[in-house]
């Protein structure tokens, strides 16, 4: 799947809600007593409430906030693994 097609797939009043995502998972990621297995969780839940605050309560905006979530995990995780590869040659 090309990159093209998922930004497709996100409203792209949403990035900031993607970029917000990132942040709050980082800071997470960075606490100590929250379990790493929990911030997927945080971060699509916090997804989905700013998306319905932005777009208004419906299945789409649910859809998409879940979206945006799992692009910020993913992006996240890309990168992190991108940055591990690369320290390993």
């Amino acid at each position: 799947m090309e990159w093209k097609m998922i930004f497709e797939l996100i409203d792209p009043r949403l990035l900031a809600v993607v970029a917000a995502c990132w942040v709050v998972g980082y800071i997470l990621k960075n606490t100590p007593k929250i379990p790493d297995w929990s911030i997927v969780y945080v971060v699509v839940v916090l997804a989905v409430v700013l998306t319905s605050g932005l777009l208004g309560w419906s299945i789409e905006s649910l859809i998409q906030g879940i979206l945006a979530g799992a692009f910020a995990v993913f992006g996240h995780q890309a990168v992190k693994q991108a940055i591990k590869g690369a320290d390993e040659k």
